[in-house]
């Protein structure tokens, strides 16, 4: 069986010194000065980490204020600090994928305890292909949070590991009926994919035939979902044309609107 592609696109431990002073054990003698000089600039030498440059009109601010709200556990140098990364990976996702990644370790370095950064981690590393850092990051995430939005993403990432079942395991105890629209549209995408991964074409189509598979109501992800199961059919060997054509009507008229959803007509 050939090997898919993922067809997606988008305890708090105290430092142990932190209360308690260093007193030397008994008969402990000081080194002398030049030995600790010599530590110090050994110290010093120590390459410091670099991260990569923030332009001077990214500000904090411009953060979603949900996120930033996210944020405030933190200290308010690092709080900064994050929320400048965090929206340079926002402007640049769609466009500079690795950049954008690069950012959003930055921001994992100081931020490493908050959900919002790990799930930005998780899911800059799913664009770069990286699926190893994607599914740990993806999977912290989903631990702290107790969020199953991203869950799409971690199906996706086991595929990408050649491991569609273990794809298919990660949602097995899911109530799909409870999740977000998108996230419930985006997951049978995956699901289907990962059947389709495992020769199990007849399942990926089953996949595919949720509620949300209609033009009478059009979000956002049904484009993907209508070509998604045009695929199906063929494999199927089936006239999956119907489909096809109905994602590029949805594309278009999603395109002209502001319109979270929208329902497709003849006249479209």
């Amino acid at each position: 069986m050939e090997k898919r592609s993922p067809r997606r696109k988008a305890s708090d431990a105290r430092p142990a010194s932190r209360d308690k002073k260093f007193v030397p054990k008994k008969g402990f003698d000081k080194k002398p000065n030049r030995d600790r000089k010599a530590s110090d600039e050994r110290r010093d030498s120590k390459p410091r980490e670099k991260f990569p440059d923030l332009p001077e009109e990214i500000k904090a601010e411009d953060l979603h204020i949900s996120v930033r709200a996210q944020l405030k556990t933190l200290s308010e140098e690092n709080q900064v600090f994050v929320a400048r990364h965090l929206q340079m990976v926002a402007l640049l996702i769609d466009t500079d994928p690795k950049r954008a990644h690069e950012h959003a370790l930055a921001a994992s370095k100081k931020a490493g305890r908050i959900a919002v950064v790990r799930e930005t981690l998780g899911v800059t590393a799913y664009t770069i292909g990286d699926y190893a850092l994607a599914l740990r990051e993806l999977l912290t995430h989903r631990r702290i949070s107790g969020s199953n939005d991203q869950l799409p993403l971690i199906v996706d990432s086991e595929r990408g590991l050649g491991r569609p079942a273990k794809g298919l395991a990660a949602a097995t105890d899911v109530d799909r009926s409870k999740l977000p629209v998108g996230v419930r549209i985006n997951l049978a995408i995956a699901l289907s994919g990962a059947r389709l991964d495992l020769g199990q074409v007849e399942l990926a189509k089953q996949e595919l035939e949720i509620p949300e598979l209609s033009p009478k109501t059009v979000f956002e992800q049904s484009p993907l979902l209508f070509r998604s199961y045009a695929e199906v059919l063929r494999e199927l060997g089936q006239d999956g044309t119907k489909w096809e054509e109905l994602a590029e009507r949805a594309e278009k008229a999603l395109s002209q609107t502001e319109e979270e959803t929208i329902s497709l007509t003849e006249a479209q």
